[in-house]
C-alpha cells in the first residue's frame, strides 16, 4: 500500500482496522458513559429553551404532569426499542430502518424511513435556527450593554446562520457516529452548563421579587387572548414538550456504538434510564422556574429572546454553551442521514471510484479518518441545504413544536410498540396487546392536535416574515 506523509498528515488508500466485530464492522468501543453522553446530547437540545413558554400555556398542574408523562412514555418505548437491536438469529440491526425491516417489513419500512429521516433533517434545520439565534443574541447582548436596552440593535440572522453552516461543513467530515464520543461528551457538558445558567438566572429573578402573574391553568383568557388562541397554544406546547424528549430516531444508531459485552440492550436500557432521568430533572427545573420567573409572559426561548439582559457576560456564556452543544448535537442527528445515503449510493454504483475510493488521513500515530470525494461533496451539500432552509424559515418555537408533533408518535411510540408485539408474538386482544394499542391510539391523537397547533403558529409567522431582513 502506497503511503505519503507531509506535515504529520499521512495519506493512504483507506484506514486499516485490526479489530472487527461479529458483523465485519470496526470493533465497537462504546460504554455506558459514552452512551449516556450521546443520549443527553440528543435529548437536552434546543427544546429545553422553550419549556418555560410551554409551562406558561399549560399551567402549574398540567405542565409538570405533561412533562412527567412524556418522560415515562419515552423511557418505556425506548426499552422496547432497545430489545430490537438484535434479530432473533442474533444479527445486529445497525439502523432504525433495519430494525423495522427485520421485525415488521412491508410498507412499515418506507413509513419508517420517511418519518425518521424527515425528523433527522428537520432537527438539523431546527438546531441551525437555534444556533443562529444564540449567535445573534451574543451580538445583540453586547450591543445593549454598550448602547443601552433601548438601542436599535437589529440584525440579519442570515449572517449567523452561515457561520454555523461553515462550522458544520468541517465537522461533517467526521467519518461516522462512532467517532463522536468526545464531541458528544463535550456537548452534554455544555447542555448542563447553559441549562444551569438559565436556572440560576431564573432563581435570581424570582429572588429579586420581580412581579409576574402565574396561574394553575396557565395564561388566562382575556381581551387580547381568546379561548381559541388558548387552545392552539396548548396544542403547540404539547408539541414543544414532545420535541424535548425525542431521541428514538437515533436510539438504534447510538446502541450500535456499544461494545458487545455486556449485552448491548442491557447497557442501552441503563443508559436510557439515566439519560432520561437526568434530562427530566433539568426539564422540570427549567420549565417551572422559568415560568415562576417570567409568568404568563414567558418568552419562547428564554436565553435568546431577552428574557434576561444582565449580567451580559453570563448571558453570552450561556449562548456560547448552546452553540458548542448544538455543534455536536447537529452531528448526532446528521450522521445517520450521511450513512444512509452513502451506503445506498455505494450499493447503487459499486464500481464507481468516486463512491468507493477513500483516502486515510492520519495525524501522527493516531487512528486515521477515511475521507472520500463523494462524502465531501454530499455532506457539504447537505449542510448548505439545511442552512438555506433555516435562513428562509427561522421560526424557533413553531418549528420545534411541529417537528416534535409529527415525529414523536411514529418513531417513539408506534414502531417500538409494533416491533415489540411482532418480536414477542403477543396474542391479539390479550391484555398487553389491548393496552399497547390504546396507548398508541391516545398518543396518535395527541400528536395530531400538537401538529395542528404548531402548524397554525408557523403559518401565522410566515405571513408576516420577510426573509433576509434585519430582526429587532
Amino acid at each position: 500500500m502506497e503511503r505519503s506523509s507531509a506535515g504529520g498528515v499521512e495519506l493512504e488508500g483507506g484506514c486499516d482496522h485490526p479489530n472487527f466485530d461479529d458483523d465485519g464492522r470496526v470493533k465497537r468501543t462504546g460504554t455506558l458513559m459514552t452512551t449516556i453522553a450521546h443520549i443527553i446530547t440528543a435529548v437536552i437540545g434546543s427544546g429545553v429553551l422553550s419549556l418555560a413558554w410551554a409551562i406558561a400555556q399549560l399551567g402549574w398542574i398540567a405542565g409538570p404532569i405533561t412533562l412527567f408523562l412524556f418522560a415515562l412514555l419515552t423511557w418505556y418505548a425506548s426499552t422496547l426499542l432497545s430489545d430490537c437491536y438484535r434479530s432473533p438469529d442474533g444479527k445486529r440491526n445497525t439502523t432504525y430502518m433495519q430494525a423495522v425491516t427485520t421485525h415488521l417489513g412491508g410498507c412499515n419500512i418506507k413509513l419508517c424511513g420517511i418519518a425518521q429521516y424527515t425528523n433527522l433533517v428537520g432537527t438539523s434545520i431546527g438546531y441551525t435556527i437555534t444556533t443562529s439565534l444564540s449567535l445573534m443574541a451574543i451580538d445583540k447582548s453586547n450591543c445593549y450593554h454598550k448602547y443601552g436596552h433601548k438601542a436599535d440593535c437589529r440584525q440579519k440572522n442570515s449572517i449567523f446562520t452561515i457561520v454555523f453552516g461553515i462550522a458544520q461543513v468541517v465537522l461533517s467530515q467526521i467519518p461516522n457516529i462512532h467517532e463522536l464520543a468526545y464531541l458528544s461528551l463535550i456537548a452534554s457538558i455544555m447542555s448542563f452548563a447553559y441549562s444551569s445558567i438559565g436556572l440560576a438566572l431564573s432563581i435570581d429573578r424570582i429572588a429579586r421579587g420581580t412581579h409576574v402573574t402565574t396561574s394553575i391553568t396557565g395564561r388566562p383568557i382575556g381581551p387580547n387572548f381568546s379561548s381559541t388562541e388558548k387552545m392552539w397554544n396548548i396544542f403547540a406546547a404539547v408539541g414543544d414538550i414532545a420535541f424535548a424528549y425525542i431521541f428514538s430516531n437515533v436510539l438504534v444508531e447510538i446502541q450500535d456504538t456499544i461494545k458487545a459485552s455486556p449485552k448491548e440492550n442491557k447497557v442501552m436500557k441503563q443508559a436510557t434510564f439515566y439519560g432520561i432521568f437526568i434530562s427530566s430533572i433539568f426539564y422540570v427545573l427549567c420549565g417551572l422556574l422559568g415560568y415562576a420567573a417570567f409568568g404568563n409572559d414567558a418568552p419562547s426561548n428564554f436565553l435568546t429572546a431577552f428574557g434576561f439582559y444582565d449580567p451580559f457576560w453570563l448571558i453570552d456564556l450561556a449562548n456560547v454553551c448552546i452553540i458548542v452543544h448544538l455543534l455536536g448535537a447537529y452531528q448526532v442527528f446528521a450522521q445517520p442521514v450521511f450513512a444512509f445515503v452513502e451506503e445506498r449510493c455505494k450499493k447503487r454504483w459499486p464500481e464507481s471510484k468516486m463512491m468507493n475510493a477513500e483516502t486515510c488521513i492520519k495525524m501522527g500515530s493516531k487512528k486515521g479518518w477515511s475521507l472520500s470525494l463523494f462524502k465531501l461533496i454530499w455532506r457539504t451539500g447537505y449542510v448548505i441545504i439545511t442552512t438555506l432552509v433555516a435562513m428562509l424559515f427561522p421560526f424557533f418555537n413553531d418549528f420545534v413544536g411541529l417537528l416534535g408533533a409529527i415525529s414523536y408518535w411514529p418513531l417513539t411510540i408506534y414502531f417500538p410498540i409494533q416491533m415489540y408485539i411482532a418480536r414477542t408474538k403477543t396474542p391479539r386482544f390479550s391484555f398487553v396487546w389491548v393496552w399497547l394499542q390504546i396507548l398508541c391510539a391516545v398518543c396518535f391523537i395527541l400528536s395530531l392536535l400538537a401538529a395542528a397547533g404548531s402548524l397554525r403558529g408557523l403559518i401565522l409567522s410566515i405571513r408576516t416574515y420577510k426573509p433576509f431582513q434585519a430582526k429587532s
